[in-house]
């Protein structure tokens, strides 16, 4: 009993994380200071520059339709959170202070929209909205209502997408945001937004959005340059002509106090363009062992083939990518305008080639690094060939972990570039992005689709476009209408600018190849993030809600909480199991590479599954709720920038809402002044409703569903102005209550309570490289 004590003596005296943070060398006060400010709404833009900047105490998630029980359901389409009036159906509810920076939908479906920002409901339509069955007859007058706020190229119609509308205009606001539809047929759609922590490290204050103010015009013309070259001019350029006379090459070897390469080029012969785009560009930054970019020409710069269908000026005309044809000159130009620090050298590759005595143009400009090295991160592109498919289970495009020998990285998820299928199948774009931040086991990104991922819509209508951050640059609209073999290869880009997304020590990017990871096409991708090979958050306690022990030690307190309850079920991670189902004819296409221990479990001619394969199985989970309050005690660095909290929870209870609040932990205060931090809110449940009326126009529909999921991880940062300096606060947690129907007249399943399993604890620091 004696060592016990002991040990929880020193539990609370020494921070768990003392000596991982005396390993890293934690800054001193004065670094502190020199800390950029990050860029936020207009600045995200226009400050492009700082795309590597690391971004402490900025969480970013993706929210959407999907299909809650993980599969495919209606293509992910009209399930709602909850709903109020006839025209007032919710798909998205937050609370904190942020920037709502991407919205996608459908064509004009939903609309009129309820963008309600800090309370105010402001609504927006689209020209389709008022005459939808008519609406195509209307194509080129597609535009948003109003106007003013939606101008290209910030925001995009289906008349140009060929299927969905586009939003990328920033929204703030300070309290509150909430998405409303007002129509429920066809109603799907995805959404990017960040909460911050620290309004004194922002480029600019947070105002509640006003609808009638304009775009900052430089966004405008910036956006407007995509496809041309965008970066610095008058500074250093290194520029030359090779001849591909051996298989690697290199192209150049810069040494360099700390820089930045602004822009990366490169001009293809014509006629030689389609020979040359699977050859691999290599970057290797400040001599490591491994390149931080390997990817085949082609996809690393937005295509998936350098086939040029129509013969069109760009196949992409992207912001921080181009592939531009200069017919006049038979050249094929390559330019890549991602920002990419270096601290003392780089080299550039080519690898791959067959000698032939092919000449080609590059130039690389560069300039000074103006911020310290520990704020900026280098740029990475990763290629993945997932030429045999895993049924059932994601695709994983990138685990930082273990990239480059580095168990952890610091920075911000960048974009993607994508083969989905060399054959001309477009039907395995219902496979979901799912995007995995800090070891959450619930996905802080969840779309609905590949090709909305890659800003279409019914599959781009079969056509090709290519807009400044999203894209369909090649592929024919079927097989059957293509003109050769390159025609066939299918792809997508979406490259993430002011809604990048950060994480502070691991990145998990997953995406399903088809609706419920059954597609068996050849995919190919590059994942594009910025990463620094040191964390800027670190894991510095945890309790588990429920264990005796574990709620002693950190001075658990809850005087109306439950008894322990032990739950058995699921995150959202995809369909539980393989459908015992037959296969339609028309999708035998993926049947050509299953594997023989497979194809032995199909019986023809109905190819039918014969045996269920689990794919996450049921797990079980411990803790309480309360409808009162929490205290408990967590340890921190005391070098930390803010902290955040993760709270694994049963998200049968809806929309769970509590105040949290902060106190200092000294020996000699009599009483805890204790320091109101804001409302921490999770919308919805696991029960949610599906309404897909049969006529656009008729009144909605409400089939109520629960999901089998009631694992769902959720989280809530502390500004640093109330952590700065201490290694240990108390937090306290106090449910506010507030009843909200699931629908008008029915109520949920369950009663809303504040539900806790286990809380970890993570500190924000700055990340300390010791080596470059």
């Amino acid at each position: 009993m004696k060592l016990f004590l002991l040990f929880c003596c020193l539990y609370y005296l020494v921070p768990s994380n003392q000596a991982y943070s005396q390993s890293r060398k934690l800054p001193t006060d004065k670094k502190r200071r020199d800390i950029p400010l990050i860029p936020i709404g207009w600045d995200a833009y226009l400050k492009w520059d700082r795309w590597p900047l690391q971004r402490i105490g900025v969480r970013a998630y993706m929210r959407s339709t999907y299909d809650r029980t993980g599969g495919n359901s209606f293509a992910d389409m009209s399930n709602f959170l909850f709903m109020k009036e006839e025209d007032h159906n919710v798909t998205l509810d937050i609370s904190g202070k942020g920037f709502m920076y991407f919205f996608r939908f459908n064509f004009w479906h939903g609309s009129p929209w309820h963008f309600i920002v800090d309370g105010k409901d402001n609504l927006v339509k689209e020209t389709g909205t008022d005459d939808p069955l008519n609406a195509r007859k209307n194509l080129q007058s597609a535009e948003f209502i109003p106007v003013k706020p939606f101008p290209e190229p910030l925001a995009w119609t289906w008349k140009t997408t060929k299927g969905a509308d586009l939003i990328w205009t920033p929204i703030p606001f300070s309290k509150s945001f909430q998405l409303a539809y007002s129509r429920t047929a066809v109603g799907t759609g995805y959404y990017i937004y960040h909460l911050y922590a620290n309004k004194k490290r922002l480029s600019r204050p947070i105002r509640s959005w006003d609808i009638n103010d304009a775009p900052d015009p430089g966004v405008i013309s910036l956006l407007q340059r995509a496809g041309t070259d965008i970066a610095p001019k008058n500074i250093k350029t290194a520029k030359g002509k090779l001849i591909l006379n051996k298989s690697n090459l290199l192209v150049r070897y810069i040494e360099a106090a700390p820089s930045v390469i602004r822009a990366l080029k490169f001009s293809l012969p014509l006629n030689k363009a389609i020979d040359l785009e699977r050859l691999h560009l290599k970057v290797t930054w400040d001599g490591k062992r491994e390149s931080s970019i390997d990817a085949p020409l082609c996809l690393f710069f937005g295509a998936g083939t350098f086939y040029n269908r129509k013969n069109g000026e760009y196949l992409v005309k992207g912001l921080p990518m181009n592939v531009r044809y200069d017919f006049s000159s038979n050249k094929v130009e390559l330019a890549c305008y991602y920002p990419m620090p270096f601290s003392k050298s780089a080299k550039f590759e080519l690898v791959g080639m067959r000698p032939g005595g092919e000449e080609i143009e590059y130039e690389i400009r560069y300039e000074q690094l103006t911020t310290s090295f520990s704020h900026t991160s280098y740029f990475h592109a990763t290629y993945k060939d997932f030429d045999h498919q895993e049924l059932g289970k994601d695709m994983v495009l990138l685990d930082t972990r273990g990239v480059e020998g580095e168990s952890e990285w610091s920075g911000n998820f960048s974009g993607t570039s994508i083969i989905f299928s060399h054959d001309g199948i477009l039907r395995g774009l219902e496979g979901d992005p799912r995007f995995f931040f800090d070891d959450s086991q619930s996905p802080q990104g969840y779309g609905t689709g590949t090709e909305e991922w890659g800003g279409g819509g019914f599959y781009w209508g079969g056509e090709n476009m290519t807009l400044p951050l999203a894209g369909h640059p090649c592929g024919a609209p079927s097989k059957a209408t293509a003109k050769n073999d390159k025609d066939l290869i299918e792809s997508c880009y979406r490259f993430l600018l002011a809604d990048l997304m950060p994480f502070g020590r691991r990145a998990v990017i997953n995406l399903e190849h088809g609706g419920e990871n059954l597609s068996l096409e050849h995919y190919e991708t590059v994942t594009y993030w910025y990463g620094l090979p040191a964390p800027s958050l670190i894991k510095t306690d945890s309790i588990d809600i429920g264990n005796a022990m574990d709620e002693k030690m950190h001075d658990y307190y809850s005087p109306q909480c439950s008894t322990v309850e032990t739950i058995n079920s699921r995150y959202e991670w995809g369909i539980d199991s393989f459908p015992i189902k037959p296969w339609p004819l028309n999708d035998l296409f993926m049947l050509r590479k299953l594997p023989p221990a497979d194809v032995a479990t199909l019986t023809p001619p109905r190819y039918e599954l014969l045996v269920s394969k689990e794919i996450f199985p049921v797990h079980a989970e411990d803790g309480r709720y309360t409808r009162g309050s929490s205290e408990f005690n967590v340890n921190l660095s005391s070098s930390n920038q803010g902290a955040l909290l993760r709270r694994k929870l049963d998200y049968s209870f809806p929309n769970q809402k509590a105040s949290v609040y902060v106190a200092y932990l000294h020996a000699t205060a009599k009483k805890l002044d204790w320091k109101y931090i804001g409302e921490w809110y999770l919308a919805g449940a696991n029960t949610y409703i599906f309404s897909r009326p049969e006529g656009e126009l008729d009144k909605r529909t409400s089939i109520v569903k629960t999901s089998n999921r009631r694992f769902r991880d959720d989280e809530f940062m502390i500004p640093a102005d109330c952590t700065k300096g201490q290694s240990k606060i108390r937090v306290r947690i106090q449910y506010i209550p507030g009843e909200r129907e699931l629908i008008r007249g029915k109520s949920y399943p369950k009663e809303s309570a504040w539900s806790e399993l286990k809380y970890d604890v993570y500190s924000y620091i700055l990340p300390q490289v010791t080596k470059h």
